[in-house]
């Protein structure tokens, strides 16, 4: 049986406010699909008449199939938050790739994704609209639509691509260690050239590897303000590698569209009227 896994932030921006009004489940795949998905993921939400609500998100380096229904699309990877709009009721079922994960799948550059995402049905046997009859039926269980999945992409199987594996394993490595701001420390640490690294994240990821840096630093800026705790912002910006506030207020503002204090004290009003 499929069991849910952990749910850390993963960029979800108010967390605890958002889940009033929807409940986010992630499952593993089988294990022969882990090399290259990080997860699935389930979305349902059930707002009363009237009421909308909007979720924003720090985008991970990862590419995302989402079955939505007549949106059912892979998506790659973006640069700034994002939004996902929700009125009455419904659900989404998604597969989040590992960051390179999805380069075997495709096999062109991951940036090519950037502005045009590709319908799931180019990659995938089923239509797009089988595949929303198939992940988007609420009297479905979760563990059957894992199964479901996991046999849909098992004879798609790719073979392990080990320069995605490499790319993978410095994108761990960015995420874990909040203290990397800058390219040219993963580039000591790892003993690669700069502009291969580069031209690796652009093909495999989507991402610049200085966009992906400032992606996960802003996660976990975003994750501790949401703790709602007093918060010294130089110290903030210190825990997190930035030797200068301006540059992480900066930095802050670019991707979310507000200062780190102005997010800390914000009580976003999280429903308006239809």
């Amino acid at each position: 049986m499929s069991q849910s896994i952990n749910k850390p932030s993963l960029g979800l921006l108010h967390r605890e406010q958002g889940e009033q009004f929807f409940t986010l489940e992630r499952y593993q795949p089988c294990e022969e699909l882990r090399p290259f998905v990080k997860h699935y993921w389930i979305v349902e939400w059930n707002l009363p008449s009237g009421e909308t609500f909007s979720q924003n998100v720090i985008p991970n380096p990862c590419v995302n199939l989402i079955i939505d229904q007549g949106r059912t699309f892979f998506f790659g990877p973006s640069a700034r938050k994002y939004s996902h709009q929700l009125t009455e009721q419904g659900c989404v079922f998604g597969i989040k790739f590992k960051p390179a994960g999805f380069y075997s799948w495709y096999n062109k550059p991951i940036s090519e994704l950037a502005d045009t995402p590709l319908r799931a049905e180019s990659l995938l046997p089923q239509t797009n609209e089988e595949l929303e009859i198939l992940f988007l039926d609420r009297q479905v269980s979760h563990n059957e639509l894992v199964q479901r999945m996991d046999r849909i992409l098992l004879p798609l199987l790719p073979r392990v691509d080990e320069s995605a594996l490499e790319v993978e394993r410095i994108t761990t490595y960015i995420q874990v260690h909040h203290e990397i701001t800058k390219v040219d420390e993963v580039c000591a640490y790892f003993q690669i050239n700069k502009r291969k690294l580069q031209r690796l994240f652009q093909q495999y990821v989507g991402l610049s590897p200085k966009t992906v840096i400032r992606l996960y630093r802003l996660q976990n800026a975003a994750e501790l303000l949401d703790q709602g705790n007093s918060i010294h912002l130089l110290q903030l910006s210190m825990d997190l590698g930035y030797h200068d506030q301006s540059h992480f207020i900066k930095d802050f503002k670019s991707v979310i569209g507000t200062t780190p204090e102005a997010y800390a004290r914000s009580e976003q009003k999280r429903t308006t009227p239809s």
